[in-house]
């Protein structure tokens, strides 16, 4: 799992959802997958918005970014290809939903006003360098050190490879799913 990375950068401002990344009205009414209700992620705030991102780019949202209910928010960006999410905050459910499924969302105050869209932006987890390319500029947002739960979970690529991985560790087995 790489710890730096480097997209273009995507802004959302405060209190978004996680209902606008994964909406109710279509994907629960119609109980769909994880990869089908990807493509409708951000279809009532921004529309087209899954036809524009790339794999890699890179979310800058305001505070309290994946709001909301408990809806796996961080695997609909995931599965977009949203590399990591850089806020001034996120909602812990946000942030524990994006550990759990192996994407990076880190904090960083003053990313709102130090990224427009479509600048290019780099990011580094374990020293919390957030670089704006476009502007030549950088913030320092809250690290995940090398050795933190958090990255060790990420490294695994998620919490399910993660304690299978520990389980494997101790000489059990894990479950196939």
């Amino acid at each position: 799992m790489k710890t730096v990375f480097k997209g273009k950068v995507w802004k959302f401002g405060d209190n978004i959802s996680t209902d606008l990344m994964m909406p109710g009205h279509i994907v629960l009414a119609r109980k769909l997958s994880d990869e089908d209700a990807a493509p409708h992620c951000f279809s009532s705030n921004r529309p087209g918005w899954v036809d524009e991102v790339q794999p890699g780019d890179i979310i800058v949202a305001g505070r309290n970014f994946g709001c909301g209910s408990s809806r796996n928010g961080a695997r609909m960006l995931q599965l977009n290809g949203v590399s990591v999410v850089l806020a001034e905050s996120t909602s812990r459910i946000f942030l524990r939903s994006s550990v759990n499924v192996g994407m990076p969302a880190l904090w960083c105050q003053g990313v709102f006003e130090g990224f427009d869209e479509g600048d290019e932006a780099e990011v580094d987890l374990v020293t919390g360098t957030a670089k704006n390319l476009t502007k030549h500029t950088a913030l320092q947002a809250e690290p995940w050190p090398e050795d933190s739960p958090p990255m060790q979970i990420l490294r695994a690529g998620g919490l399910l490879p993660f304690i299978k991985n520990m389980m494997k560790e101790r000489g059990m087995k894990p479950p196939d799913s």
